[in-house]
């Protein structure tokens, strides 16, 4: 057995369990090191780099020259699984260092080897033209642009589609050694579900994905009557089941729930007194009085909760809400403890980017990798606690955001810019809750504005990043469209912006869309 060095991105607990899942099952040692930028992952390189040769990157490290980046020896060699695209061809054609975990069905259309880097020949052509008073760096250059330049037109829309779940293909790869787990199953589905909900893939690969993962699913849940009876109560059983479109709505209040989830805050426009108008008017049309959907979910009548999925459908299609259901899956520890998937990512993200103690990243890290075991229920349910404070920070701030005009149409973007001073303000200094911001702060604009041009635009949201250092945290996020699409040029679009401007800029986050 080998040593290996095990490097992650902060964000993405889910994705380690199943690799450290799999070097415990060969007895492999490993140490785990999570990362949280490319400082933080170069830093941790030059500490060890002596020590080991064989790193595994989760999340991190596709999208990039990492030979140029790390310097490392020649018989070093990355493991790569990175769900972050477009993957650097550097990397797809050095496979003697680098080694790419994806699907082989997975098509990048990577092009052929000499369509990108030249031969001997084109050297030769160099030194010709040379001696001719020409510059061969600088036309190197100018090919070696246009070739990227043509290659990435080609290939955006593959690229994107292409775009695979960590930890799907980690489960994936334990299928194949046949030491898939249940366990393992269930890090496959939180995994996907943090695509999803973070909107990083199509509905159609979501979808896709979970047809995929359903057959995995009855496989490893397939139970007769008599053992469904004689469960016992530290048992764990995964259901596909058709759900509703509500963050938390298991362990908040439905009425907390429906305020504070984007799909129906954007639908309703619950920022306005006619949408909270309009919110009344669509639990009036349900049947339920108030007294029961301001109570925690599990204390309501047990009469009301037997058909409450079909209620809020039948009543939501008729308020403009037809996508309010979902498929998705469900775990069941015992016979107490039920979470969906989109429950345990927003638990893990909250603890994983929890700003109300100080201390180093890495104990966030760890805190959200407990919460993903069984055996530590109150770790998740501290996380679910904090997911519901900092939902209700989102949507408080996107109301005051829209009802003060902070959105304003700069050229060919919207332009956003949260102020020292703002309330919970610090809980958007962190990558993902304000991408999570920003997303559905561009969905409640779109539904509100009546300018069909802005409706059209992409979004630049900005946050104190360290009041003391005074340096800001922006990210860019795509127009809210009904396509398909989900690429994000803002990465190439900083860079230029930075370079242009000549400002001081530090593109420091595996997702090159925030700097």
């Amino acid at each position: 057995a080998f040593v290996t060095y095990f490097f992650h991105e902060l964000r993405h607990s889910s994705h380690i369990v199943e690799e450290m899942a799999l070097f415990q099952c060969d007895h492999v040692p490993y140490t785990l090191v999570p990362v949280s930028g490319w400082q933080e992952l170069e830093t941790a390189f030059l500490e060890h780099k002596d020590q080991f040769k064989y790193f595994v990157f989760i999340n991190c490290g596709a999208n990039v020259d990492l030979l140029e980046i790390l310097q490392p020896e020649e018989d070093t060699v990355f493991f790569v699984c990175d769900s972050h695209r477009p993957i650097n061809v550097v990397n797809v054609y050095n496979d003697t260092q680098i080694k790419l975990l994806v699907k082989q069905d997975d098509d990048l259309d990577v092009p052929a080897y000499d369509d990108i880097f030249r031969d001997d020949e084109d050297e030769e052509e160099d030194s010709e033209n040379e001696s001719d008073g020409s510059e061969p760096s600088e036309k190197r250059r100018r090919f070696e642009e246009d070739v990227i330049e043509r290659t990435m037109k080609r290939r955006q829309r593959r690229e994107w589609e292409a775009r695979r779940c960590s930890a799907m293909v980690m489960f994936d790869l334990a299928w194949m050694m046949s030491k898939d787990l249940n366990d393992m199953l269930w890090w496959a589905i939180v995994g996907l579900t943090d695509q999803w909900v973070q909107d990083k893939i199509t509905q159609m690969k979501y979808v896709t994905d979970i047809g995929i993962l359903q057959r995995h699913v009855s496989r490893h849940n397939h139970r007769n009557e008599d053992e469904e009876n004689s469960l016992s109560i530290d048992c764990m059983r995964i259901a596909f089941e058709y759900d509703l479109r509500l963050a938390l709505y298991q362990h908040w209040s439905l009425y907390e729930s429906l305020c504070n989830t984007s799909y129906t805050s954007a639908s309703l426009k619950l920022w306005s007194v006619q949408g909270q108008k309009r919110l009344q008017e669509f639990l009036a049309d349900m049947g339920l009085p108030l007294k029961q959907v301001k109570q925690k979910f599990n204390s309501m009548d047990m009469s009301l909760k037997e058909n409450l999925r079909e209620m809020i459908e039948e009543s939501a299609s008729k308020f403009g809400m037809k996508d309010l259901r979902v498929q998705t899956f469900s775990i069941h520890f015992g016979f107490k403890n039920k979470f969906s998937a989109s429950d345990i990512v927003y638990a893990a993200v909250s603890l994983m980017e929890n700003v109300e103690k100080e201390g180093p990243e890495a104990a966030n890290f760890i805190k959200a990798l407990d919460s993903l075991s069984r055996g530590n229920l109150d770790k998740l349910h501290q996380g679910l606690n904090l997911a519901k404070k900092q939902l209700r920070a989102i949507h408080q701030t996107i109301a005051s955001c829209i009802c003060t005009n902070l959105v304003i149409s700069q050229g060919p973007f919207l332009y956003c810019s949260l102020m020292e001073g703002t309330p919970d303000v610090k809980l958007f200094s962190k990558p993902v809750s304000l991408c999570l911001l920003s997303k559905y702060l561009l969905k409640s604009f779109v539904c509100s504005t009546k300018n069909k041009r802005c409706k059209l635009l992409p979004l630049i949201m900005a946050a104190p990043m360290d009041v003391e250092q005074g340096t800001v945290i922006m990210v860019g996020i795509p127009p809210e469209t009904e396509s398909s699409d989900k690429k994000n040029f803002f990465g190439r679009a900083f860079e230029k912006a930075a370079d242009s401007t000549n400002s001081r800029t530090l593109h420091n986050h595996f997702d090159m869309s925030s700097e």
